[in-house]
């Protein structure tokens, strides 16, 4: 097949990339609809673990070997960032939990 122009792995490529989007684009409605916290935090570390797959999709795709530095620290800021989203839904749990002692 060499009229085609394009080979088996780089149909794996453009496929990959569309899943990945299409991947993206649940994992966004999700975040926007909720309904609640918690499935907004657990969209939003999906949609940065589908930015760590586009990153190295991309690598894979172009052959730029610098995208793997970006795919490490877009990894980091996401596991930071689903840390820090799910200590604040525990406090707030505990908030709304404890008793107020201005209501006897």
């Amino acid at each position: 097949m060499t009229g085609s122009g394009m080979t088996v792995g780089d149909a794996a490529v453009v496929f990959t990339f569309g899943l990945l989007l299409i991947g993206m684009v649940g994992s966004f409605v999700r975040m926007v609809r909720g309904p609640s916290l918690a499935d907004r935090v657990v969209a939003l570390d999906m949609l940065a673990v589908l930015m760590v797959a586009f990153a190295g999709v991309f690598v894979v795709a172009s052959g730029q070997i610098a995208f793997l530095d970006v795919a490490i620290a877009l990894a980091l800021v996401g596991f930071l960032g689903t840390v820090a989203f799910a200590r604040y839904a525990e406090r707030r749990r505990q908030r709304q939990s404890a008793p107020r002692a201005d209501k006897e």
